[in-house]
């Protein structure tokens, strides 16, 4: 899902956005100003991209890719015609492939940005604003989350007035097979809806969307499963890929359901954790 850009394109293109083209350095021997990545935009880019039908760019994120892109070109890792500001599956693989490079693996290798090697990808590049992280692991009802979703998850129940309860935590590889994986790594959990009203699930669901989770009310005629909410934490960089794609689908207004049907859930404005305690 991508689109070729020539590489005479990409050099007008970044004079005209403003960009410094650092792809360019090696051969034109001139010296480029440091860019700026906005490390969310960026992780953002990377769940929703690969899953457009088009080549739609996510907005406020162009600039940041580009220059992402441009280092991973500069390392022999993204060929020129991929450097266009979109992050999609070629980029995903390209950063994967530097990750892998530092020796990184599992879900350190996923192909979202994570802090530390951004940073070290920037070197001489670009600075990172914007950084963002999980956190340590820690417990909650007896599961495995990341300190980012706990405090997520602590925010919905603030505004729900009462607590929450998980029947499936996170970094929980060869689980339930009916999660299709969304489980193996952080930011995703589903939550316990015994006793609740349909009224009651809608609003669980709908606290955990505004603080920036995607989240669905699941029912057993979806799936092999008893009635549930899941949620996975947009921008977690410990996203599997599986639970990747799903951030992706819940912007393009789907149900993170591998039929890719319409987003059943209730509406709210999308935004990151991030966004949500900057009052965004």
């Amino acid at each position: 899902m991508r689109r070729p850009l020539l590489a005479a394109g990409l050099a007008a293109l970044c004079v005209a956005v403003g960009v410094p083209a650092h792809a360019w350095a090696s051969t034109s021997g001139t010296a480029a100003t440091p860019a700026v990545v906005n490390m969310e935009a960026t992780v953002l880019a990377a769940q929703i991209d690969p899953r457009r039908a088009d080549h739609t760019l996510t907005p406020g994120a162009k600039d940041s890719v580009l220059a992402v892109e441009q280092a991973l070109e500069a390392l022999n890792l993204l060929d020129p015609q991929w450097v266009d500001g979109y992050f999609g599956t070629t980029t995903v693989a390209a950063y994967a492939a530097y990750q892998s490079s530092l020796g990184y693996s599992g879900l350190a290798a996923n192909g979202l940005p994570g802090a530390t090697s951004l940073t070290k990808l920037g070197q001489s590049r670009f600075t990172v604003t914007n950084k963002i992280g999980p956190g340590a692991q820690v417990q909650r009802d007896g599961y495995v989350v990341d300190a980012r979703a706990q405090a997520m998850l602590t925010a919905a129940e603030r505004l729900l007035g009462y607590a929450l309860t998980l029947e499936q935590g996170s970094y929980n590889p060869g689980g339930d097979p009916t999660s299709a994986g969304t489980h193996d790594g952080g930011g995703v959990v589903d939550i316990s809806v015994t006793g609740m009203t349909a009224a009651k699930r809608t609003a669980v669901a709908r606290a955990l969307r505004k603080v920036g989770f995607a989240a669905w009310v699941r029912d057993p005629s979806q799936g092999d499963w008893p009635w549930h909410i899941h949620a996975a934490a947009i921008n977690d960089t410990d996203l599997s890929s599986q639970a990747q794609h799903q951030i992706g689908d819940y912007y393009l207004g789907l149900n993170g359901l591998a039929n890719r049907g319409p987003d059943d859930g209730p509406q709210v404005p999308i935004h990151t954790w991030e966004q949500y305690q900057r009052g965004q």
